[in-house]
């Protein structure tokens, strides 16, 4: 037997969802959860392959390998057509990708008992802003991954489309709704009329009243976090002999999930080896062998994971405190090694990214062609959707829109469960 889903791919955590003939769910992809983290840690000491939950547990557990972590990041850049080393071995980021969408199919499959060779994929508006051309290559790749992943018949939606069709099954009157779905990698805002008339329609199009989107997400949260507040604890921003800046482009590599292998390599090793043995001043100089013993431990995503941490505690909390106890430095005392930060600080850090967000944002109502006023719900959908900044933005131009929290990480691959039923029965 064969049935169809709809996958949600994302840069932070994969979900699949199936129709039964009666309802939409979402498949238990790890440990009884829906989403299985998009991320991959191949154990050089089991000599194995581990996904999700799994793989990031056997990597903070110390062992060793490589992690690969916002594969999706890789889609419409020339790193896709790249190698990386595994255990070894080259390994071609297409492989990689290929690999975990596999893997995503069998445990859906596993969970569904059922074969699924139709599948509706989700795609941010742009994978890549500006630039159509690599748009559609980012596009044409991931069909070629799903292809050989084992998926025959592969169509795509907008994710904020797909969001937007999970929320339209559960109202009961006609609604104008602007999607904010906000991910691990890109944002994306669509103006939709939906209703409960509007959604037996196969053709949508005149129901979708703008449609845009910024390569903006939850890591660049995290990534921003990072360089304002954690690298300078390993030299970023210090000053050289001779007045010059620390070179900054590893430490924004190592802020970067989809870069941070990059800084591994012992070219940049022997490069930051160099710089140190050129630093005058003590306290800069001890930072800087912080940072090497960092690179050396391979505890790049570690630092990644507290910076993402952090990020997520400061949607609810005021003010939390980061156990850094892996920095290692005789100038890095106990109380730097638990780093206390609270929401302004997180605020202040992601303000410029605010900024293009809010424009997005505005720009999706003009192209809508409506007034603000005219708005009548904002549906949030993605992991990174709950920062509080935004919404009270959204709150501020949208008085008289009701907020309504859709599933973080459940909407868009239950919207294109129902949009592959549409297609494909």
């Amino acid at each position: 037997m064969t049935s169809v889903c709809g996958l949600d791919f994302g840069t932070s955590n994969s979900t699949v969802g199936f129709h039964d003939g009666n309802e939409v769910s979402l498949l238990m992809l790890e440990d009884g959860k829906a989403t299985l983290p998009s991320v991959i840690f191949f154990n050089a000491d089991l000599d194995e392959v581990v996904y999700g939950r799994a793989a990031l547990t056997a990597y903070l557990d110390g062992y060793e390998g490589r992690l690969m972590r916002s594969m999706k990041s890789l889609l419409g850049t020339s790193l896709i057509d790249g190698q990386t080393e595994v255990q070894g071995r080259r390994l071609a980021y297409k492989q990689l990708l290929t690999q975990y969408i596999t893997e995503l199919k069998k445990r859906a499959e596993s969970a569904a008992q059922t074969s699924f060779e139709q599948a509706v994929f989700g795609r941010p508006v742009f994978f890549i802003d500006d630039n159509p051309a690599a748009d559609q290559k980012a596009e044409q790749t991931l069909r070629e991954i799903a292809q050989a992943a084992g998926f025959k018949d592969i169509a795509f939606q907008f994710e904020p489309i797909a969001a937007a069709l999970d929320y339209e099954s559960r109202i009961t009157q006609e609604e104008l709704v602007l999607v904010v779905d906000i991910g691990g990698g890109t944002a994306d805002f669509s103006v939709v009329r939906l209703s409960p008339h509007r959604r037996q329609n196969i053709d949508r199009q005149s129901d979708i009243l703008s449609n845009t989107g910024v390569h903006i997400g939850g890591t660049d949260f995290d990534k921003y976090l990072s360089l304002q507040h954690l690298m300078p604890m390993l030299g970023m921003g210090g000053r050289l002999s001779n007045g010059m800046e620390m070179p900054s482009a590893n430490y924004f590599n190592l802020a970067t999930w989809h870069t941070i292998n990059l800084v591994y390599s012992q070219k940049i090793v022997r490069e930051i080896q160099d710089i140190c043995r050129d630093i005058s001043d003590p306290l800069l100089r001890y930072r800087c062998e912080c940072f090497l013993h960092l690179i050396d431990q391979r505890d790049g995503h570690w630092l990644a994971l507290k910076a993402e941490d952090a990020k997520i505690r400061l949607s609810d909390a005021d003010t939390v405190q980061l156990k850094l106890e892996r920095l290692r430095g005789k100038h890095i005392d106990e109380t730097q090694r638990a780093l206390c930060l609270n929401r302004a600080q997180l605020d202040a850090a992601i303000a410029p990214l605010f900024v293009q967000l809010n424009q997005t944002i505005a720009n999706a109502i003009a192209n809508a062609g409506v007034d603000n006023a005219q708005i009548d719900t904002v549906f949030f959908t993605g992991g990174a959707s709950g920062i509080r900044g935004l919404r009270q933005d959204l709150a501020d131009l949208l008085p008289n829109a009701k907020m309504v929290q859709g599933d973080a990480f459940g909407s868009i691959g239950a919207g294109l469960a129902w949009d592959a039923k549409r297609r494909f029965s």
